[in-house]
């Protein structure tokens, strides 16, 4: 049967049962053979177990041939795993507790037939799909085997994306305003490529240990589709030792012509580039095999890839005039993006105005107070009807329609306490922030002007203690200082939660890898991962664990042989540093954003331990954080690409290869145009280049090495520092977990308690300095439409089309940026009207303070008592 329709006789009548989206008869008998649920309300079931009538009778066949005790075993390996996943419907949970805490379930199992039927079902569902209908809604249950994936032309479409995204991406990434074009753009474009690829070209090609291997194999499949799509999304990034060679590199920084050689430049791109995947890898059977782990980000992706590929068009009841649509999803793809493109246009260059919609900032637009409460540029943002730009909703990559609700929920939460509490710094004058913007995430000096750092080191970028004492101290916003005290709550906090809520998969997670490195197991597979998607995948080799410690050994030498083979200032010791880190801290943060979308960054905390231990060293702490930052955030997104690799079922080994030679070409790439861009512009990185190559991001970069590596945190943060009380944030963020679990725990039948989540509480405080509520508070009625809902009552509608709109929506916006960049803005062809020049009146355009200095005075510490 489709999805949410049932078979009816030629002459009967429809009508539309609103509460559970089911089209029924008026007329003729409704044919049903539930068997063994017959006493079981179907709708009931339905709405318990969150899935179509398709899935649920697909579920209550495989469920016949289960024995109570297998049940048994399955609901306690689910209950220990999903007991606080608050992805998972919370009244299964309930039902789960009541089947294994009643003993007498087991003992008159006649007594209580519908709960056990219902739970076969749920553990069939389980067995043979995914206990989420998130996934179920775009990944296939099945797969073909002999469907080709690492094919010719599949090469060479990834590759040339890849290059094509390399070389636009690093070209731009100095330019103000930048381009970034990103791998949705590379998977819309490839499949008109691919099509034509397979129309056009002949069936030629040789054969090679006993495979064929043509040009055009037959038609263009989605797998080969999925895996140009894995090239691009590890081709786009520019490796993030360009800052530190910029940095290195110019006069009017640290001035060190060696940084400029090539062969220093590719050798710790490659090292800090591969070192990502060593991790990922050995980090499978945590963060890839668990079911729980959704990876929210790439079931757009593959929603995308399913509307091109998918010839299954199953009509479905509309929330809308409660209509059939039976519109296909590729054509509800193009009409969404289609749609988006256009609109796109208005809040990003016709009428900026409704993008930044700050209305109230414009009654006043110079009363201090009313901009500062509700700015949305340089405020908090404290707005009901903030915007209607859809781009700003996914400032930070969390596509309301994308992750949970209670995401949403909880990151709102927690950036309306932290706003509270910066309003009380502010209005207060704590460390002085009365004289300085309210949010702002730059540093300022003692006269509330942006801190000069060249007046604080010398020739060389150390840190001259004289000329720093005779300057001033640095000093944060009020924004920025609650941000940082959150950021170091979050790493505790994350820490902390994993312990108290995943300790279970965690540990066996260790125990299969422990087992991967013995000839044969002898647990006799009592720990591995049972799930449709890993039984599928079993028919394909799997990547050995030697290849990606081989590529991490690799990585290690790069790194070292950078850092040892010129002048930094650099032990190697900071190569084992970042991996020691992400070592740490890699499998929680990956559990938190596979199931959450949120990803926890380790910037700050790098940071404070390079500054920490290198004080006075700017150009070993930039180290420092690019190899305990880099390491993390590479392995997490080469995690995410084999995780959709496992849903599409490509073999592990098609992966693992286009993973590294996309990887390998795209640092080449970006490194050579970076030569080219150091030396062949003219006065590249100054305020006056005329193409607009001025570096904004290399300065912010250059600047937050000296803050954190040259007056480094000590001063900031040490014994007698401007900031210390803010370290309270480490043991505030140790504690919450413990508070929200136990509460949990108390009043387990409470369903709101259970998605409360204490990490992304913290992280909605990290949104502030420079953003604010107003960027956060939009995605939550648009996340409660979709994912309360609609899912709720129109469970097939959304399944069909929710992931749909969301790739719609992005990748509209992403190819009228790229045009409107190219076409307008490179151009500096402005649209000058009240409509786009509003949103920078008063003092949303140049922030304001509550306090003001007369001439000559300064706020804090005098010259000469501080050290």
């Amino acid at each position: 049967m489709a999805d949410g329709i049932r078979e009816n006789r030629p002459d009967g009548d429809l009508e539309y049962d609103e509460k559970n989206s089911q089209i029924n008869e008026k007329r003729g008998p409704i044919e049903q053979s539930y068997d063994s649920i017959d006493e079981l309300s179907l709708n009931q079931v339905e709405n318990d177990l969150n899935v179509t009538e398709a899935d649920l009778l697909q579920a209550k066949e495989a469920s016949k041939s289960m024995t109570l005790e297998e049940t048994r075993e399955m609901m306690t390996r689910i209950l220990a795993v999903h007991e606080h996943d608050p992805n998972f419907p919370h009244q299964i949970i309930r039902k789960i507790r009541e089947f294994l805490g009643n003993e007498d379930v087991f003992i008159n199992p006649d007594s209580h037939h519908d709960l056990i039927n219902e739970l076969k079902m749920e553990a069939a569902l389980i067995t043979n799909n995914s206990p989420y209908a998130e996934v179920r809604a775009v990944v296939d249950n099945t797969d073909d085997p002999t469907m080709p994936s690492s094919t010719i032309r599949a090469w060479v479409i990834g590759q040339l994306f890849v290059l094509a995204l390399a070389f636009i991406n690093q070209l731009f990434t100095i330019r103000q305003p930048g381009i970034i074009v990103m791998a949705n753009v590379a998977q819309l474009l490839s499949y008109p490529v691919g099509m034509a690829a397979a129309k056009f070209l002949p069936d030629v090609g040789f054969t090679l240990f006993g495979i064929r291997h043509s040009i055009n194999p037959g038609p263009f499949t989605k797998k080969e589709h999925m895996l140009i799509t894995i090239m691009a999304n590890v081709g786009w990034h520019t490796p993030y030792t360009n800052n530190i060679i910029w940095a290195q590199y110019l006069p009017q920084y640290f001035n060190q012509s060696y940084a400029g050689q090539f062969s220093y430049q590719i050798l710790i791109a490659l090292g800090t580039n591969f070192i990502g995947y060593g991790i990922a890898g050995l980090c499978r059977r945590f963060l890839v095999y668990p079911a729980y782990c959704l990876w929210p980000a790439s079931l757009v992706t593959i929603a995308l890839n399913t509307a091109f590929h998918s010839g299954k068009n199953i009509p479905v009841i509309s929330p809308f005039m409660k209509k059939i649509m039976t519109i296909s999803r590729l054509k509800f793809f193009g009409y969404t993006f289609l749609a988006m493109f256009v609109y796109f246009w208005f809040p990003n260059y016709i009428f900026t105005a409704i993008s930044i919609f700050n209305w109230m900032a414009w009654i006043a637009p110079d009363n201090i107070h009313l901009t500062a409460i509700t700015g949305m540029q340089t405020g908090m943002g404290i707005n009901p009807l903030p915007t209607f730009d859809w781009n700003i909703l996914l400032f930070d990559e969390t596509d309301p329609l994308m992750v949970p609700f209670f995401n949403t929920v909880n990151k709102t939460i927690g950036c309306a306490i932290a706003t509270l509490v910066v309003i009380g710094i502010w209005y207060t004058n704590a460390w002085n922030t009365g004289y300085i913007p309210i949010n702002s995430n730059r540093v300022f000096d003692h006269f509330g002007k942006r801190y000069n750092v060249s007046r604080a080191i010398d020739h060389r970028g150390l840190f001259d203690a004289a000329k720093y004492e005779a300057y001033s101290p640095a000093n944060l916003s009020a924004g920025n200082i609650v941000v940082y005290m959150f950021f170091f709550g979050i790493y505790t906090a994350t820490i902390s939660y994993a312990y108290l809520y995943h300790r279970h998969e965690i540990a066996m997670g260790f125990r299969n890898l422990f087992n991967s490195f013995r000839k044969k197991s002898k647990s006799g597979g009592k720990y591995e991962y049972q799930d449709i998607h890993n039984k599928l995948m079993a028919v394909y080799p799997e990547v050995p664990e030697w290849w990606y410690t081989v590529c991490l050994l690799a990585a290690i030498a790069f790194g070292c042989a950078g850092i040892a083979g010129w002048e930094t200032y650099t032990s190697v010791g900071v190569v084992f540093y970042g991996i020691a880190l992400c070592l740490l801290f890699v499998v929680p943060i990956g559990i938190i954003k596979s199931i959450t979308g949120i990803e926890v960054t380790l910037n700050v905390i790098a940071e404070f331990i390079g500054g920490t231990w290198v004080a006075g060293n700017a150009l070993a702490m930039n180290y420092f954080k690019s190899f305990g930052y880099v390491t993390c955030a590479t392995a997490l997104r080469f995690t995410n690409d084999l995780k959709l690799a496992h849903y599409v079922k490509i073999a592990p080994r098609h992966t693992f290869w286009a993973q590294m030679i996309a990887t390998l070409i795209s640092t080449f790439v970006c490194t050579g145009v970076l030569n080219f861009q150091m030396n062949k512009i003219p006065d590249v990185c100054t305020p006056d280049q005329k193409n607009h190559y001025t570096c904004p991001g290399i300065n912010t970069f250059f600047t937050a090495a000296v803050l954190w590596g040259t007056v480094g945190p000590p001063k900031l943060f040490g014994v007698n520092g401007q900031y210390t009380v803010i370290l309270l944030g480490f043991p505030l963020g140790a504690v919450v977990p413990f508070i929200i679990y136990f509460a949990q725990k108390k009043f387990p039948s409470t369903s709101w308690l259970r998605q409360v989540h204490p990490v992304v509480l913290f992280y909605g405080a990290l949104t502030l300095a420079p953003y604010n509520l107003s960027y956060v508070w939009p995605a939550v009625p648009v996340s409660w439409f979709s994912m309360i809902y609609l899912k709720k009552r129109y469970l097939p509608f959304w399944s069909k089309y929710n992931y749909i709109v969301s790739a719609g929506f992005s990748t509209g916006i992403a190819i009228a940026a790229i045009i409107i960049f190219f076409a307008l803005q490179w151009q500096e062809k402005e649209l000058v009207w009240w409509g786009n020049t509003v949103v920078s009146s008063g003092c949303e355009g140049t922030p304001c303070t509550r306090l003001h200095l007369k001439s000559g005075e300064y706020f804090g510490p005098r010259v000469g008592d501080f050290h």
